[in-house]
């Protein structure tokens, strides 16, 4: 069994925002989080850009679009 499992009890894992013991649960609709504001508050943190997951930065449209320009052109940006 994983961590802090036992027949009887279900598994415990703390909650994300605010590390409060979560029991893994159906009924617990809020899970991993122990609450609703727990859940809001990580949520805006995504939507601020606080929570990002590390990588290349994304192209912005303009990019993007110079990008499809140049492949129409057939430019390849080298200068072979």
């Amino acid at each position: 069994m994983s961590q802090r499992q036992t027949p009887s009890r279900p598994l415990e894992v703390p909650c994300p925002r605010c590390q409060t013991p979560v029991a893994w649960v159906e009924e617990n609709l809020f899970r991993p989080f122990c609450s609703e504001r727990c859940k809001l508050i990580d949520l805006g943190a995504w939507a601020d850009g606080s929570h990002r997951i590390a990588g290349e930065p994304a192209m912005d449209e303009t990019e993007i679009d110079e990008m499809i320009m140049r492949a129409e052109r057939g430019d390849t940006g080298r200068d072979d």
